[in-house]
Formats: C-alpha cells, sequence, structure tokens
C-alpha cells in the first residue's frame, strides 16, 4: 500500500480496516485515523495522547492491542529504535530510517537510497523476510561525553 496521507480519510478508513479484516470499532478508527492522517512515526503513548485528543476514550490497552493487531495484519510497521524506543510507521512500503538521538526523532530514508549489496545466506529451513535499516544521527556541534 502506498503511503500517503491525504488518501486515508475517515471516510475510506472503514474499508481499510475491512480490506485488512479488521473489525471498524469506534476506537480502532480513532486509532487509525491518528496513525494514517500524518506522515509521523509515533510511540504508542503519543498515539494514545493523539486518538484520546481532550476527551479520554481509549484506554492504553486498547491502543496496545490495536496496534498488535494492526501489526498482525501488516497494516503498519514497528520500528525497534532501540529496547525502550519502539515506533510505529503507517508506511509500509520498503524503506529505512533515520533516528535522530538527541531529538528522538525518526524520519524516513527511501529504500533506493540504501544499497545492501548482500546478506549472508539464512539459517537451514527460513527465509528472509525484510531488511531494516536503522541509520543513528547527532548534532556535530554536540560534544561526545
Amino acid at each position: 500500500m502506498e503511503f500517503t496521507p491525504e488518501s486515508y480519510s475517515r471516510d475510506n478508513l472503514l474499508q481499510i480496516l475491512r480490506d485488512y479484516g479488521i473489525t471498524p470499532t469506534h476506537q480502532r478508527m480513532e486509532i487509525a485515523h491518528v496513525l494514517f492522517s500524518r506522515r509521523e512515526h509515533l510511540s504508542a503513548d503519543r498515539v494514545l495522547a493523539l486518538a484520546n485528543g481532550e476527551h479520554c476514550e481509549t484506554s492504553k490497552a486498547t491502543v496496545y492491542n490495536t496496534l498488535k493487531l494492526f501489526l498482525e495484519k501488516k497494516l503498519i510497521r514497528e520500528v525497534l529504535v532501540d529496547p525502550t524506543r519502539v515506533f510505529y510507521d503507517a508506511n509500509t512500503t520498503p524503506h529505512h530510517h533515520w533516528y535522530n538521538i538527541d531529538t528522538g526523532e525518526l524520519t524516513d530514508i527511501h529504500a533506493a537510497d540504501v544499497q545492501i549489496d548482500a546478506l549472508p545466506a539464512a539459517p537451514s529451513g527460513m527465509e528472509v523476510e525484510a531488511v531494516d535499516v536503522i541509520v543513528r544521527v547527532r548534532s556535530a556541534t554536540n560534544e561526545r561525553r
């Protein structure tokens, strides 16, 4: 699915969820809208805050369960920056990421801009599903500690 935030409106999210075999509840629709209406990589806590806006209607457990469901159905990707930072990415096309250590911001790198010449052979009985590259950067003016 090509990621363009403009192509995801509340009107067509209902059908998108159904196309992925997901029952479109009110909370799932709100979470999907948060994920697909912007070009951002969001943590679960940020999804919760944006989904609830000014009114707390969606629980943290519902957000985590919905993100897990969206992952299982391959509607979103999970990007593990480090063991304590997980982002959810509505862009499921092949691409990689810049991770700004100073700001915590994650941005896309087009797949064509990264060249991987070879991978080791997968273990017996296994196949490579994907390769995710995360390039960690920091401001060149910051002193190393």
